[in-house]
């Protein structure tokens, strides 16, 4: 294998994790964001549950002290019946008697239908409470583990990024802005192997004296197709190694005729 192959094909397989590693980075918020989404929903449920307790309770109050009043209203009443003098007036006082302990009795019966939609929420708020608990425990394991994750991440980014700086400087200048400049181009893959005489960069058939070229590795040549520089497999187990590494970023990306 031509020389100059060896740190350029190190290089792209630092850049292809290096890629990675940085995706990764910016899914862990996302990751946490969504292992929150449970607890921020029990939460929520508890909420609306005791909010709707204590909007029943104050309707409760209220409906006692109509209670109350509805109660002094019928004692006043029955409190007249000594001073009446006609049946006609007495008769007239029994039946409002009788209105007003029927609207005490809706009142009664509104404070039991009160009393237990009260008690069925409270068990509800009970039960978010408990589930938005068990989220929160859930959560904060996971919010640590990504953390971790995160900050592995990290290091291990600075390791490679130091050691892509030591390549750097180590290649020719100008092999180096080659490099660059196919690697933005290309998206992916600067430098490929030659597989059946296919350029596995853009999957097309290269011409048999390419091919040939590659073969004796004297120069640096390039796919005639998407202009990536070319090597030949089947001489370097670092290029093997290589490649391995990089097709599984290749193969989410999609594949075509041409790249």
């Amino acid at each position: 294998m031509n020389p100059q192959l060896a740190p350029l094909i190190e290089l792209q397989t630092l850049d292809l994790r290096i890629t990675e590693i940085k995706d990764q980075q910016r899914r862990v918020p996302e990751q946490i964001q969504a292992a929150e989404a449970p607890l921020k929903d029990a939460q929520t449920a508890h909420k609306q549950a005791t909010t709707t307790v204590e909007a029943l309770a104050k309707e409760r109050r209220d409906k006692e002290r109509d209670l109350d009043v509805q109660e002094g209203h019928v004692g006043k009443l029955r409190g007249r019946l000594s001073e009446l003098k006609t049946n006609k007036e007495y008769q007239a006082a029994l039946f409002e008697i009788e209105m007003a302990n029927k609207k005490k009795g809706e009142i009664e019966e509104q404070i039991l239908l009160l009393m237990e939609r009260i008690e069925k929420l409270q068990q509800e708020a009970q039960q978010a409470q408990a589930k938005a608990a068990e989220a929160d425990k859930v959560f904060k394991e996971e919010r640590t583990r990504l953390e971790k994750v995160l900050a592995d991440l990290g290091a291990e980014l600075s390791r490679l990024e130091l050691k892509r700086q030591s390549i750097v400087a180590g290649t020719d200048k100008v092999l180096m802005d080659r490099y660059t400049k196919l690697k933005a181009m290309r998206k992916d893959l600067a430098v490929v192997p030659v597989r059946n005489g296919t350029c596995t960069g853009c999957r097309l058939q290269l011409p048999p004296q390419l091919v040939a070229q590659v073969k004796r590795s004297d120069e640096l040549l390039n796919c005639s197709y998407c202009h990536r520089i070319l090597y030949w497999e089947g001489e370097s187990p670092t290029a093997t190694t290589a490649i391995a590494s990089s097709e599984p970023a290749r193969s989410s990306a999609g594949t075509g005729e041409s790249s």
